[in-house]
C-alpha cells in the first residue's frame, strides 16, 4: 500500500509536466487567475509569515534540507543497491512533491502572458528610437549625478546601509502603484542571503526563494546596486518571473522612489542596458556616445565590473549556463541573454513621458 502511494505520487510528476506544457498555450489564463489571483494571496500569506524574521528562513530551510539530504543518501546507500526500485520511487516521490509546490508557490508565473500587453506598449524599437532614447537617457543620469556629486569625474557612494535601502524599495513601489495598482508591494521581505559569498562566486546578485517567497539579495555586491537589485528582486515576488521583466519593474521603482539615490541607480541601470544594446547595433555610435557620459557614472560601472572580476573563478560559467538552461526550459527562450526586451520596455514605456 505504500508503495502504491509512492508510485503515484512519484508518477503524477508527469501529469503536472503535461498540464504545464498545456498552460503555455493560455497565457491569458494564467495571467487572470493564477498570477493575479491565487499568487496575490499566496505571495502576501508568506511574506506575512516570513517577513519578519530578521533572518532568511529560506536559506535556513535550504541548509536543513541540504544535511537531510546527505544523511538520508548516507543512511540509504545500501539500500539503493538491495532495494533499488524503492529507492528510486523515494526520490521520484520527493522530486515530484518538490516541482509541485515549487509550482504553485511561484513558478506558474513563467508562463503569464508577456509584460508588454499587461501594459500595453510595444516590444519593439528600431536602432533611432534606441539612440534617441539612449540620449535622454545619459543626459538625465547625468543631470542625477550632478545633483549628488562635486564634479562630474567622481564616483557615487551611498550614504546608506544596505538595511536602510530595502527601508526604502516600498516607497517607489507605492508611486508606481498609483498607476499601476497590480505593482502595489505590500509587507516587504527582502534580505541579505547567508550564502551571499557562494553567490558571488556564482555570479549571482541574488535570487527569489519560491517556498518562503523572501527575496535574497547577495550583501556583498556594491551599494551602488543595492536599490535595483532589491527592486528586481520585489519584483519576482510580485509575480515577475522572468528576469527581463524583473530588471525592467527594477529599473521603475528605483527611478520612481522619492529618494535621488535611487534614481540614480534605477536610471544609470537602464543606461547600461541601453548603452550595451547600441554597442551590438553600432559600435561607431556607442563609441561617440561614451564620451559625453559624466566620468563618475563610468566609475560606478567600472567599480562593479571589478567586483565580479575579483571572484572569477572556473565554476562561474558552469553555473551560468545552468541557470541560463533552466531559463530556457522555463519559458524564457533568450535565457540570461535578454537585453533587448528590457530596452524595448524602456524605450517604448518612456516614448510619451518624461524621464
Amino acid at each position: 500500500m505504500q508503495n502504491y502511494k509512492k508510485v503515484i505520487i512519484a508518477f503524477s510528476f508527469l501529469l503536472l509536466f503535461g498540464f504545464i506544457s498545456i498552460l503555455k498555450a493560455y497565457p491569458q489564463f494564467v495571467e487572470q487567475y493564477y498570477s493575479n489571483g491565487l499568487y496575490v494571496f499566496i505571495s502576501k500569506l508568506s511574506r506575512y509569515v516570513f517577513g519578519w524574521v530578521p533572518f532568511s528562513v529560506g536559506d535556513i530551510f535550504y541548509t536543513l534540507a541540504g544535511i537531510y539530504l546527505i544523511r538520508w543518501l548516507i543512511v540509504n546507500r545500501k539500500r539503493m543497491i538491495k532495494d533499488t526500485i524503492n529507492w528510486l520511487l523515494d526520490i521520484g516521490a520527493t522530486l515530484s512533491i518538490a516541482y509541485f509546490a515549487f509550482h504553485i508557490l511561484w513558478a506558474f508565473n513563467y508562463y503569464r502572458q508577456p509584460l508588454n500587453k499587461s501594459l500595453n506598449i510595444k516590444a519593439d524599437y528600431n536602432t533611432e528610437q534606441l539612440i534617441s532614447f539612449t540620449e535622454r537617457l545619459i543626459s538625465k543620469s547625468n543631470r542625477v549625478h550632478n545633483e549628488l556629486a562635486i564634479h562630474d569625474t567622481i564616483k557615487i557612494e551611498f550614504p546608506y546601509t544596505k538595511a536602510e535601502i530595502f527601508n526604502k524599495v516600498q516607497n517607489g513601489y507605492q508611486t508606481l502603484s498609483e498607476v499601476y495598482p497590480h505593482l502595489n508591494y505590500e509587507r516587504k521581505s527582502l534580505k541579505k542571503s547567508i550564502y551571499s559569498l557562494p553567490l558571488t562566486y556564482m555570479g549571482f546578485s541574488g535570487y527569489l526563494n519560491p517556498f518562503t517567497n523572501e527575496a535574497q539579495v547577495n550583501g556583498l555586491i556594491a551599494t551602488y546596486k543595492f536599490p535595483t537589485t532589491s527592486c528586481h528582486e520585489a519584483a519576482h515576488q510580485m509575480g515577475y518571473a522572468a528576469e527581463n521583466e524583473a530588471n525592467f519593474i527594477g529599473s521603475l521603482a528605483a527611478i520612481h522612489n522619492d529618494d535621488l539615490y535611487f534614481k540614480y541607480s534605477g536610471y544609470t541601470f537602464g543606461l547600461r542596458y541601453c548603452l550595451a544594446e547600441i554597442y551590438k547595433r553600432d559600435p561607431e555610435v556607442y563609441e561617440k556616445l561614451l564620451p559625453t557620459i559624466n566620468k563618475g557614472i563610468l566609475k560606478n560601472y567600472q567599480e562593479v565590473k571589478d567586483f565580479w572580476q575579483s571572484y572569477e573563478n572556473p565554476l562561474e560559467p558552469i553555473f551560468e549556463t545552468t541557470f541560463d538552461n533552466f531559463l530556457k526550459a522555463n519559458n524564457q527562450s533568450a535565457g540570461m541573454k535578454s537585453y533587448s526586451y528590457v530596452v524595448a520596455l524602456l524605450v517604448n514605456y518612456y516614448d510619451d513621458k518624461a524621464l
